[in-house]
């Protein structure tokens, strides 16, 4: 179990890492659906530096498992926020998307707690 949680982990953590480092540096389908979507650009940092601060927040977890527990359950948060985001603007076919990143954030923190 402690070999899936950490293989798991920073998986995630490398996936929503480069989701946040993508939106930082504006690559086009990260910032295309924000666009499509009404998200304010003035958002894209802050949005970026959560997904960013997830991602760092589960490596840190394998240390200090308290915090890749808070890392895990924002991220959730996180990505069911941007899905919800998606259906309200009308393009629920896409609100899969977010949740292919929520699903590795809420394995690591189900593998986490069954430590």
């Amino acid at each position: 179990m402690n070999i899936a949680y950490h293989v798991v982990g920073i998986v995630a953590a490398l996936w929503i890492g480069f989701s946040g480092f993508s939106l930082f540096t504006r690559k086009e389908f990260v910032v295309e659906p924000l666009q499509q979507y009404g998200v304010p650009t003035s958002w894209w940092n802050w949005l970026a530096l959560a997904k960013s601060a997830g991602a760092l927040g589960l490596i840190v977890g394998f240390f200090l498992p308290a915090i890749g527990i808070a890392a895990a359950v924002c991220l959730i948060l996180y990505f069911l926020g941007a899905s919800a985001t998606s259906i309200r603007a009308g393009h629920a076919s896409s609100a899969i998307f977010p949740v292919l990143y929520l699903v590795p954030a809420a394995a690591t923190m189900a593998l986490q707690l069954a430590r």
